[in-house]
């Protein structure tokens, strides 16, 4: 059935299930659109690791590698 796999899809049977599900879920958090600590707007993407650019106001910022703050354990 198509659709269920996800963004992990491209990985086959390839891997093992566990793995695969850990990376579904930094995969879709590093794809997601956040919302922008300057104008508001839920327009911050993840550029390259660590680097998040606003697509309203354009500012550049420095954050986390697969998402926008990081949590601290």
């Amino acid at each position: 059935m198509p659709g269920l796999v996800g963004i992990v899809g491209k990985y086959g049977t390839r891997y093992g299930a566990s793995l695969r599900k850990m990376v579904k879920k930094i995969e879709i958090s590093q794809h997601a659109k956040y919302t922008c600590s300057f104008c508001g707007k839920t327009k911050m993407k993840r550029k390259a690791v660590g680097i998040w650019n606003c697509g309203s106001c354009m500012k550049t910022v420095a954050g986390g590698a697969w998402t926008y703050k990081n949590r601290l354990p």
